[in-house]
Order: structure tokens, then C-alpha cells, then sequence
């Protein structure tokens, strides 16, 4: 491959989504070998102290990157964690020879342009169960386990951890501080999440029981909290499917392994005419994290939780990112 080859697929790779946009990432080709580091630079001190979120964005790179190679006509071959001396480089992805893609392989690389975070509601359709079900297969593959939220005692149990890491989010400085220090009003910055492509109202006034994180808390006055207008006739009620996606261990190779999952579960997800969000709030905090696998009797650990939609006409614009240059360099 040559680096006008690799700068394509790692413009694939930077398409993935991350915490807040803060594309956390950094690549290096040398020879037929793309190696992926994590940038602790990028990292977010006050919501993801471990870095696990940070790797499981990183690790959503990874499968963009294999998913665009094999799009491409290349097999590849990941190694994860290759050094243990050196804990950023979280893997390396190599082309030992060609690949013939078959058709579910173009329509995959096709989704990595096409997939964007969609926070705004979703139309009032459920999501097929059978789809559901396929989901859970491709997270399988990765030995993730996908878990919808469905019954009604799991579904109270995650909503309140959910709110309750909202609040518990709103009432820390902190938090907010670096919240705002990643919100851009600039509509060519590169990183950080633009306001245009959050919702303007307050979630909590949502007709769901979902609530997506407040980016814009911060600008709102104070206890602006409204209920929906009792005189309003009443809104539709999206129907997401809630699912979360889980490891056995809760180690940056678990991370990493369910970022890889999560990024072929998103883009089968939009091949299917699917967008998704994450609400993330619960697993940020470690005590809402530890409550939430306590309340479902989880066997592993929770690492995403997704939600899942048939987007309005009206999509949320996609969010930019950095120049390729600024993240990849080639060897020699």
C-alpha cells in the first residue's frame, strides 16, 4: 500500500466516534504495518480518569480502520497491546497480502461515511428484534456481550442510575468546566462537540425515559427545568432499543476489545438505516458503573450503553474532525 492508501483508511479510522469528540488517537504506518496509539494529551482528566473511555474510542478506530482496509480489497491481521513496556500503543493492524470483498464488505465501508451521533429523538418505530438480534451476534464475534435493556424492572433500574449520574454530573464544577473547555461554537473547529449538533431544549423535557447528556447545562439559568406544557397535545414517544455492551474483564484489552466490537456494531447499526447515541452518564462515575451491574446482575463489566433509532428527516449535522496530517505520520 502506498501512503496515499493508508491516508484514506486512517481518514476512515478518524471518522470513529469518541468521548466528546476529543478524537483521542494518533497513527504511524511503517511499511505494510498501522500502528495505533492512544493520546493522553486528549484525555479528560475529571470524566474518564482511568482512560477507559478514551481506549474504547481508540478502539472504535481500530475496527474503522479494518473495516475500511477490507472495503479496500486488504486482509489484515490486528495484533492488540503488542508492547507491555509501552501502554499507548494499543494495537497494530497489518496488510499481510489482498482480500476479496464481498458485498456485505463495501456496504460496511460505505457506513463509515454515512454513521454520525444522533442525540436528537428518534421516530416512534421500534427496532426490529431480529435486528437486535444481529447486533448481538456481531458484538459475539468479539466474545462482547450485547444485552438489551427490555424488561421493565432493568429498564427503572438503568433509568434512574442514568438520571442520577446526570445530576450528579450538573452539581460537579468540574465537570463542567471540562465540558465547556470541549464545546465549540466555531463551526470549523476540528475537535470538541459543535453546538449545533446537540439538541437546544432540555433533554429532561423529552417525551422519553432516555435522557441524552445535557452539553449545553452550563449555558442554561439557572433551575431551568421544565416539565412538557399540560395544555401541548401530546407528543409522539420515540421507542429506542436500549442495549448494553460488556466484557468479562475491565482491562485496556477488554476496553480496547469492546471498542472494536462497538465500532462494527455501529456500523452494521447504520447499514441497517439505524443511527445511535450513547448514554454514557452512568458508567462515567464508578459508583453508578458498580450499582448499574449490581441492579442487572451483570456477569462482566458494563462498558456502553446505546441508544439505538430510526432517525428524523431533520439529522443532526456530523461532528468534524482533525486533519489527517495532524494524526497520522508514515516512517522514514
Amino acid at each position: 500500500m502506498d501512503q496515499q492508501e493508508w491516508t484514506r483508511v486512517v481518514e476512515a479510522a478518524t471518522r470513529a466516534p469518541s468521548i466528546h469528540n476529543t478524537q483521542p488517537w494518533l497513527f504511524r504506518v511503517d511499511g505494510d504495518r498501522l500502528a495505533v496509539r492512544t493520546d493522553p494529551s486528549r484525555a479528560l482528566a475529571t470524566l474518564d480518569p482511568s482512560g477507559r473511555q478514551r481506549v474504547l474510542s481508540c478502539g472504535v478506530a481500530v475496527e474503522f480502520a479494518v473495516v475500511a482496509l477490507t472495503a479496500a480489497g486488504y486482509a489484515t491481521e490486528v495484533d492488540v497491546l503488542p508492547d507491555a513496556g509501552d501502554p499507548d500503543l494499543l494495537a497494530t493492524v497489518a496488510v499481510p497480502g489482498r482480500y476479496e470483498p464481498d458485498e456485505e464488505d463495501g456496504v460496511l465501508g460505505q457506513a463509515i461515511a454515512a454513521r454520525h451521533t444522533e442525540r436528537a429523538p428518534f421516530l416512534p418505530r421500534a427496532v426490529p428484534g431480529e435486528l437486535v438480534d444481529r447486533l448481538q451476534a456481531t458484538a459475539g464475534a468479539f466474545r462482547v456481550w450485547l444485552r438489551p435493556i427490555s424488561g421493565a424492572d432493568e429498564e427503572v433500574a438503568t433509568v434512574f442510575l442514568l438520571s442520577r449520574a446526570e445530576e450528579i454530573e450538573q452539581g460537579e464544577p468540574e465537570y463542567l468546566a471540562e465540558l465547556e473547555r470541549w464545546m465549540r461554537t466555531d463551526p470549523t473547529a476540528v475537535d470538541g462537540i459543535p453546538v449545533g449538533a446537540v439538541p437546544g431544549e432540555d433533554p429532561a423535557t423529552r417525551p422519553s425515559n432516555w435522557l441524552v447528556r445535557d452539553f449545553v447545562v452550563g449555558s442554561r439559568p439557572a433551575g431551568r427545568r421544565h416539565g412538557l406544557d399540560p395544555d401541548a397535545p401530546p407528543p409522539e414517544v420515540e421507542r429506542p432499543a436500549v442495549v448494553l455492551l460488556g466484557t468479562d474483564g475491565d482491562d485496556r484489552q477488554a476496553w480496547l476489545t469492546a471498542g472494536r466490537a462497538l465500532g462494527r456494531v455501529l456500523l452494521e447499526a447504520t447499514a441497517a438505516g439505524l443511527a445511535a447515541s450513547p448514554l454514557t452518564q452512568a458508567l462515567d462515575w464508578p459508583a453508578t458503573r458498580a450499582q448499574l451491574r449490581s441492579r442487572l446482575s451483570l456477569g462482566g463489566h458494563p462498558q456502553m450503553l446505546l441508544r439505538l433509532g430510526y432517525p428524523a428527516g431533520d439529522r443532526a449535522p456530523s461532528t468534524n474532525r482533525r486533519p489527517v496530517p495532524d494524526v497520522l505520520t508514515f516512517a522514514g
